[in-house]
């Protein structure tokens, strides 16, 4: 399996370059250049695997440039540090089916991906001899989970910008408290967008990004987006063992890169009825779904930072399908973004694009509700990303949801305080970082400035 970029200008690489790659060096996103089509007979040996063994069934197919014993010694490595050994169980409340993708060690469904992404890069790091250096931007949990994935590791050492300020207390004690010499934290005066511009902008300099051996860890890396893939099949597979028939999923996403993943799981053959993306009022890919309305605004402040987006990373990656995959649209969709602030479609993508998806947009009122609602009536605390998501599942009443719960409650407990007078329980990871010393620098928003001091920490 080869992987191409959405902008048609880089030459295809294997599935390891890949990892190691990031961001293509046309300044696009790799994908592979074929999607596999699963049989019935493959999707229906997949019903009854564990987790571990599904995700073996999956990436195998895009993975075929690492050994069939050693691609699963990767897989059951990063999938035992789980506190289920369901990884990412599904469980019912009511009509509405909730899979929590919240059992990894930070507590959050970026841990899915960036468990097995840290192993992978120590795997090829150590097969060739060679150090990385990691850079990327965070709106709260993939910081933590990047670096949890990454601690310790020989060869490897990450660069991690976070907005100051617009990050949980949770989520900035889960960043700042991993003292190891191998971890940077830089709080950025600005927001998710400005952090992830200037991740951006430093890749987008090739000499220096090759010179300083920098990899990506965002969402933007391909191997993410496809171990995120694997936990719709098992949602799907959980679901229709309980006799759910017309499965829709719900993503909070604010980045695409969540929802990108169902995207591809359907691609490959998975019957998902719909995808639902939820958003909160930062909601330019709802109103992308809705009529169109890609247009960038200011970003607002709501109870669920880690959506506090307006730039999302991984739209290019659907964009590169909608278009037929046309790398010359795509390249001139990306341009009109940067100069205009919106990207204009007509009616008939539009058309193709609410085939597939559903949206739904909660406030932080709503928000609210939702997590009082459920409390009171099944006693099972949601966080806000994942209120937004049951949100939808609550209003549309029309199929089964499966509704991605995608942070533990404790993460974001102010939240469930003020709605449903109710303290999520803390689990020990989390209890454990108050007490533990910090490490972080602050700096302006400024991609010279942290290019320095990358160029004086490697």
């Amino acid at each position: 399996m080869k992987y191409i970029s959405t902008r048609g200008k880089t030459k295809p690489v294997t599935f390891k370059d890949a990892v190691m790659m990031g961001l293509a060096e046309d300044g696009g996103l790799l994908l592979p250049e074929s999607i596999p089509s699963l049989t019935k007979d493959e999707l229906n040996a997949m019903e009854d695997m564990t987790y571990p063994e599904l995700a073996f069934a999956v990436i195998r197919h895009f993975a075929d440039d690492i050994p069939e014993n050693d691609l699963k010694e990767l897989i059951n490595k990063s999938y035992s540090t789980f506190a289920n050994p369901q990884v990412a169980p599904v469980v019912k409340m009511g009509e509405i089916y909730i899979q929590e993708l919240f059992h990894g060690p930070t507590f959050a469904f970026k841990d899915v991906a960036l468990q097995l992404l840290g192993n992978l890069f120590e795997y090829i790091l150590k097969e060739r001899g060679e150090k990385l250096n990691i850079i990327g931007a965070t709106s709260g949990d993939t910081g933590s989970a990047a670096i949890y994935g990454v601690r310790g590791k020989d060869n490897i050492r990450i660069f991690i910008l976070h907005p100051e300020g617009r990050v949980s207390p949770v989520q900035k004690m889960q960043m700042t408290s991993v003292t190891d010499e191998n971890v940077f934290n830089i709080a950025v005066n600005g927001t998710f967008d400005d952090c992830q511009d200037i991740v951006k902008e430093i890749f987008a300099d090739v000499d220096f990004k090759r010179k300083n051996k920098l990899g990506a860890v965002n969402s933007i890396n391909w191997a993410r987006v496809l171990a995120q893939v694997v936990y719709y099949f098992y949602g799907y597979f959980r679901a229709k063992k309980d006799g759910a028939e017309k499965i829709r999923f719900v993503v909070p996403t604010g980045n695409f890169g969540n929802i990108f993943a169902g995207y591809f799981a359907m691609r490959m053959g998975l019957k998902i009825d719909k995808l639902i993306l939820a958003t909160n009022e930062n909601n330019i890919l709802s109103r992308f779904i809705k009529d169109g309305d890609y247009s960038i605004k200011d970003v607002v402040i709501t109870h669920s930072p880690s959506m506090d987006i307006q730039i999302a990373s991984n739209f290019e990656r659907y964009l590169y399908f909608l278009y037929g995959q046309d790398t010359e649209k795509v390249t001139a969709k990306m341009q009109e973004l940067k100069k205009t602030g919106k990207i204009t479609f007509t009616d008939k993508e539009i058309k193709e694009t609410q085939k597939i998806f559903g949206t739904f947009s909660a406030s932080n009122m709503l928000t609210e509700t939702c997590i009082q609602y459920f409390y009171n009536t099944f006693r099972y605390i949601l966080d806000p990303h994942t209120a937004c998501g049951v949100s939808a599942a609550l209003e549309f009443h029309d199929a089964d949801y499966i509704c991605l719960s995608t942070a533990h409650p404790a993460k974001f407990p102010e939240v469930a305080e003020k709605a449903a007078f109710v303290t999520p329980p803390k689990p020990e990871g989390i209890r454990a970082l108050e007490d533990l010393p910090k490490k972080c620098i602050l700096m302006d928003n400024d991609t010279e400035k942290v290019k320095r001091y990358l160029a004086e920490n490697i």
